[in-house]
């Protein structure tokens, strides 16, 4: 059975479920889609052009051949096609339920039957930090990491379950209403960033940090 990949594209509200139609019609089957936000502000966002910082984040999950593929194509021909703007990356997985990976990998070779010949997405040295916080905290967080060299973030609301262990280890109360930021980074200032924020916003601040950081594999800017 083929690797199996998660795909996360981050895009303006509304642009979801087209993506989603679009990934579909290529063969990639499953998706999960939230609501986020960027981190600019309102005002630097029409400055830039760069339309609201409501954000849709679709997780979709593919065989790695049919996920090369996608973002193959997302990084030329149909790049003009695809009526949505954001960043879709895509990331190893070490595990996955086998009627879903059965069903990705089904749905993969009927692409391969289907197409030919999509040049390969350059391997990028990047990395994702997801970053658990309490409510209101994202704004300094992402300060401290535009400190360190991240450039922005993508935050979808989230909610702490089963907290009591750490909170009797560590002698500790935690905010279960929280966020989630995620920061696309390169994989270099990965470490200062994750150490600088740790420091200032970990779990014995007021934010209440948990930080954890991923791999990207491929990465396409649309």
């Amino acid at each position: 059975m083929e690797a199996m990949k998660l795909i996360v594209s981050i895009v303006e509200r509304g642009q979801g479920k087209t993506l989603q139609k679009f990934y579909q019609k290529r063969r990639i089957p499953l998706h999960l889609q939230c609501a986020g936000r960027g981190t600019a502000t309102s005002e630097i966002m029409d400055i830039l052009g760069l339309g609201s910082s409501e954000k849709d984040v679709l997780l979709s999950w593919a065989a790695a051949s049919a996920a090369r593929a996608l973002l193959s194509q997302l990084d030329s021909e149909l790049r003009e096609t695809v009526k949505a703007s954001g960043i879709v990356f895509a990331m190893p997985l070490s595990g996955l339920n086998s009627l879903v990976a059965s069903l990705a990998c089904y749905q993969a070779e009927n692409l391969k039957k289907e197409t030919r010949g999509d040049k390969e997405v350059e391997r990028t040295e990047n990395s994702v930090i997801l970053i658990s916080c309490s409510r209101g905290c994202t704004d300094e967080i992402m300060a401290t990491a535009k400190a360190q060299g991240a450039r922005g973030g993508t935050v979808i609301k989230a909610r702490l379950a089963g907290p009591e262990d750490l909170e009797q280890a560590y002698d500790m109360e935690l905010q279960e209403e929280r966020e989630l930021l995620a920061i696309v980074v390169p994989t270099e200032l990965r470490g200062p960033i994750m150490e600088t924020v740790n420091t200032q916003h970990g779990l014995r601040s007021r934010a209440q940090g948990i930080l954890c950081s991923l791999p990207i594999e491929e990465i396409v800017r649309l």
